[in-house]
């Protein structure tokens, strides 16, 4: 916050002074104001400029603006072999990677354990006397985790 004061500060002396010079140009003496235009003895002619012969002659033409829609965004995201169709495999391309994740055994087959685990891994580790029963103490250790907030950190002072 001081910074940003500060720099307002600076920009405003900055214009003022900016104000003070240009004032002090006009005046050259005291009280006499200087002439505004320019003799025209003083102005050079302009040479002829160079002309083309533009006549007939067709630029590049501006690429189309399209617009792309969230749904045809998420249709090209699938469509891997831009054909302009999703195939099944494509379609079941997207869950591969969490099907390996659940198969364990890497054997291509998914069996309820497998299916399951991360549950059977949670009541696992919330039984704490390996009882097979969960009570409302150890159920309340499944909670889900909050996330945590956000903080900005600001090395203002």
């Amino acid at each position: 916050m001081v910074r940003g004061l500060l720099g307002g500060l600076g920009a405003l002396l900055l214009a003022a002074a900016g104000v003070f010079w240009w004032q002090g140009r006009a005046e050259t003496t005291f009280g006499e104001v200087a002439p505004l235009a320019v003799s025209s003895a003083e102005v050079a002619e302009p040479e002829d400029l160079p002309s083309a012969d533009v006549d007939g002659l067709v630029g590049v033409a501006p690429p189309e603006a399209t617009v792309v829609g969230k749904e045809t965004r998420r249709f090209n995201l699938v469509d891997k072999d831009r054909d302009g169709r999703i195939s099944r495999v494509e379609m079941l391309s997207q869950r591969a990677k969490a099907f390996r994740k659940l198969d364990k055994d890497g054997n291509n087959l998914l069996t309820f354990e497998e299916w399951a685990y991360a549950t059977v891994d949670k009541f696992k580790g919330a039984d704490a006397n390996a009882d097979l029963f969960l009570t409302r103490e150890e159920f309340a250790t499944t909670r889900p985790k909050d996330k945590p907030r956000v903080t900005q950190k600001c090395s203002c002072k």
